[in-house]
């Protein structure tokens, strides 16, 4: 299945201006960057993958419309996947991708 494009323009007006700022094919699906660490992407399986501060996946997999990252069947911590009923308002995507990003910006600088 291809990464819904409405998504990604969606995701991409909603980040903007915001610095640092790079897109990526990849697990079949269109992953924003910011300073080379994935924040968000719009998935290839439907719905957003969204990179969380791990301490807070198993509070934010208790929300509606949330469910975990899997890669070869295994969970991801400071992974979740939002369904498309989580993103359907522009309010409810750009709280996710705020946070994508916030958690992005707390990692250590890539060389």
């Amino acid at each position: 299945m291809a990464y819904d494009e409405v998504l990604a323009h969606r995701i991409r007006e909603l980040l903007g201006d915001e610095r640092g700022l790079g897109e990526q094919r990849m697990f079949g699906g269109l992953a924003f960057l910011v300073d080379g660490h994935l924040a968000v992407a719009a998935s290839g399986r439907g719905g957003l993958m969204v990179r969380v501060e791990p301490d807070d996946t198993p509070a934010l997999l208790r929300r509606a419309h949330v469910g975990p990252f899997e890669m070869r069947g295994k969970e991801l911590t400071g992974w979740v996947r939002v369904d498309d009923d989580g993103i359907r308002t522009k309010r409810q995507l750009g709280a996710w991708v705020q946070r994508g990003v916030a958690s992005a910006r707390s990692l250590p600088p890539k060389r």
